[in-house]
């Protein structure tokens, strides 16, 4: 009975679509009586389909009219007619409007005409054409320009204004090089040095020597010392590290410090302070001085063997340092400044000790440095000044003249 009511329900869902096709029902017994039922589709597809064929459409008879009346005034052709959505008879029998599922399976039925809208354009600004640019005229622009300044002109006169003043544009200028020295002799360049040393105070007569050498080459490192003829003018504190003999010896010399291990801790906890200008000590002094290598070596007193303050010989060093022994090393710039003496002292002291400086600076030549001469490509320029006064370069030759006059005289 439950699949009886679920046909029953698919046959009246369909029944106002096609017409329907009668399929008796009955059941397995010929005494019952047969009741028939009409259902829209087959239930099974083995039932033959029978071959539906319609009869051709008649032409409209404007459409037979001869050619040439149509080539001559083409006529749009007319939509159909719009059927009005009013209630008609369905094949069934029924009334209610036509639909488009209804015109899909009646073969005779309403054309129902697509619907058309019109088409809607968005409101778009009015177009205008772009306007030619003005001409600029040159000669116009100049008139106006003059016409301004005149009348400027007669605004100013009128009210008795001033003029405002016209202010340049700034541009660079270039600075002018002052012309480089002319290199003069040794002597001339004494005599200048003194005449220009003003201050209150005596100052020194300090050399500095630019040579052409690279500071960053182990093998082309310059360091020396010497000592002056005649002095540097300047009171000398020597300390001395030894013991026993050495200490008694370094006493006698002159010495104003003398000590061992009690000088070395005194300089540790001092926090910097020095008493002293020179420093000289003996061979087994130099492990112990690590300690305040640290104190002594950025100030330039470390004893070193190559200078001559690490010897057993301590009263000669001391005398030597008392007598003004310079010790000179090269910068970073390759340049070697060094003092020797006061401009106080005679010019032919002077000399003589510039004359030991540059003997000693041949000496300390790098033996790498691939130049034949002793100058040329080592000494690059000598200057002489005080020291707070002006430089003044000095000729090499003057320079080689009184190393030779200083090794001429050493040999005697």
């Amino acid at each position: 009975m439950a699949r009886l009511a679920l046909l029953l329900s698919h046959a009246r869902r369909h029944h106002h679509r096609l017409r329907p096709l009668q399929i008796p029902l009955s059941y397995p017994s010929e005494a019952s009586p047969v009741p028939t039922f009409f259902f829209s589709r087959p239930l099974s597809s083995s039932s033959p389909v029978t071959p539906v064929s319609y009869p051709v459409k008649p032409k409209d008879p404007d459409e037979e009219e001869s050619p040439d009346a149509s080539k001559s005034a083409p006529s749009p052709p007319s939509p159909p007619p719009r059927l009005p959505r009013a209630e008609s008879q369905v094949p069934d029998g029924g009334s209610r409007p036509w639909t488009r599922a209804d015109a899909r399976f009646v073969k005779d039925g309403p054309t129902i005409s697509p619907v058309s809208y019109q088409a809607r354009v968005a409101p778009l600004p009015e177009y205008r054409a772009p306007e030619p640019e003005e001409t600029k005229d040159d000669d116009g622009q100049l008139q106006r320009e003059a016409r301004r300044i005149q009348s400027g002109a007669r605004a100013r006169s009128f009210f008795d204004l001033q003029e405002e003043p016209k202010i340049p544009f700034p541009t660079l200028i270039v600075p002018e090089r002052k012309s480089q020295k002319v290199p003069v002799d040794l002597m001339e360049a004494i005599r200048q040095v003194k005449a220009n040393a003003k201050r209150k105070f005596v100052e020194t007569m300090e050399a500095h020597v630019n040579l052409g050498v690279d500071p960053r080459r182990g093998d082309q490192m310059v360091r020396g010392a010497l000592t002056l003829p005649h002095g540097t003018g300047k009171t000398v504190r020597v300390a001395v590290f030894a013991e026993q003999a050495a200490a008694d010896e370094a006493r006698a010399a002159g010495a104003d410090i003398v000590g061992g291990d009690e000088l070395i801790e005194e300089i540790k906890n001092g926090g910097g302070k020095l008493k002293f200008d020179k420093c000289i000590a003996t061979p087994t002094f130099m492990p112990r001085l690590s300690k305040i290598a640290r104190i002594l070596g950025p100030r330039g007193l470390m004893p070193n063997p190559k200078l001559g303050s690490v010897t057993s010989d301590v009263s000669g060093a001391v005398k030597e340092a008392k007598s003004g022994r310079v010790d000179f090393k090269i910068d970073k710039t390759a340049i070697v400044h060094v003092g020797l003496g006061k401009v106080n002292f005679k010019e032919e002291f002077l000399l003589e000790n510039i004359g030991a400086f540059v003997h000693a600076l041949l000496i300390a030549k790098p033996v790498g440095l691939k130049k034949t001469s002793k100058y040329v490509g080592y000494v690059k320029k000598f200057t002489l000044s005080s020291t707070m006064g002006p430089g003044y370069p000095v000729s090499i030759q003057s320079l080689s003249a009184a190393a030779d006059h200083y090794n001429k005289l050493q040999v005697k």
